[in-house]
């Protein structure tokens, strides 16, 4: 076999559409955006559906991002990879995860990262969506400080087990370009304002939590799904309590046996709580892309 012509200096080979005949054959989307914004209450409400598989984060993100730097020039036998192969391989990743779902099922995998894969989802699913669940940004640190404080005798994975932090290291540390809410923020403006952002919805918990029928409604839409009926009043979704035991923070992805709306006043010292009001970018269409489709 002749060898591959080389590709000319700043061009990227195109990847050839893969084949979609394994476990996620009938279609996959994602859920991603900010941590503590709805994405375990749209699973769990998704997966009433039997046509739908959806539930919390997902180590597949985590295994997509090792697999792309063991196949990367850090790793010496990289030059036996090319990007068919890569492609390939990340492709498999998701239907070896997914070979015990129903074949006829619709995947919807929850990651916050994927906010920040958009170009490599694209190519491995050409017609996946995101929805991406916002919520006010003060209120998501709240929503983690609230819970830090309901575990007061069990430091939190979300800190490393440290037990010398106040609620303004803890928020510093969240807030971070690596930290839990930082990074996710970041992602999610990445996609936002990048070439694929016809690809995402951002939701926001808001509306999730105070007309769930019309968020619900919007998301079938926006995925190109028939609707569902679901019921808002029977909520169940109990397979995190290990995992959040784990990470020492009981209670993270727990989900209230039905919709509603909680108004509660902030645990948040007042200046941390102003320090993140102007992050909420999708409240303000001067600062959000036209067209960027908010719910």
């Amino acid at each position: 076999m002749p060898p591959r012509s080389p590709e000319p200096a700043g061009r990227v080979a195109p990847v050839p559409a893969l084949r979609n005949d394994g476990p996620v054959k009938h279609g996959i989307h994602f859920i991603s955006g900010l941590p503590r914004a709805g994405s375990t209450l749209l699973a769990a409400i998704l997966r009433q559906n039997p046509r739908i598989h959806a539930g919390m984060t997902s180590p597949v993100g985590a295994l997509f991002g090792a697999l792309l730097r063991e196949m990367s020039q850090a790793n010496e036998g990289a030059v036996f990879i090319d990007d068919d192969q890569r492609a390939a391989v990340l492709r498999a990743t998701f239907d070896a995860y997914y070979h015990r779902i129903h074949a006829e099922k619709l995947v919807i995998d929850t990651n916050r990262v994927w906010c920040a894969r958009l170009p490599a989802l694209a190519t491995l699913f050409p017609d996946a969506k995101v929805i991406a669940c916002v919520r006010d940004v003060p209120w998501v640190m709240d929503s983690i400080e609230r819970l830090v404080r309901r575990n007061r005798f069990e430091p939190s994975g979300i800190f490393k087990f440290d037990t010398a932090g106040t609620v303004y290291s803890r928020v510093e540390a969240l807030g971070g370009g690596l930290g839990l809410v930082g990074f996710a923020w970041n992602a999610l403006r990445e996609a936002c304002f990048g070439e694929h952002a016809d690809r995402v919805m951002l939701l926001t918990y808001e509306t999730l939590t105070t007309a769930p029928a019309h968020a619900l409604a919007a998301v079938y839409d926006f995925l190109g799904e028939p609707p569902f009926a679901h019921d808002f009043e029977r909520i169940s979704y109990d397979e995190a309590r290990e995992f959040d035991a784990r990470l020492g923070t009981p209670g993270l992805h727990d989900v209230a046996p039905a919709v509603r709306a909680q108004p509660r006043r902030s645990v948040l010292p007042p200046d941390l709580f102003a320090r993140f009001e102007p992050d909420s970018f999708w409240r303000d269409p001067a600062r959000t892309p036209a067209g960027l489709r908010i719910v």
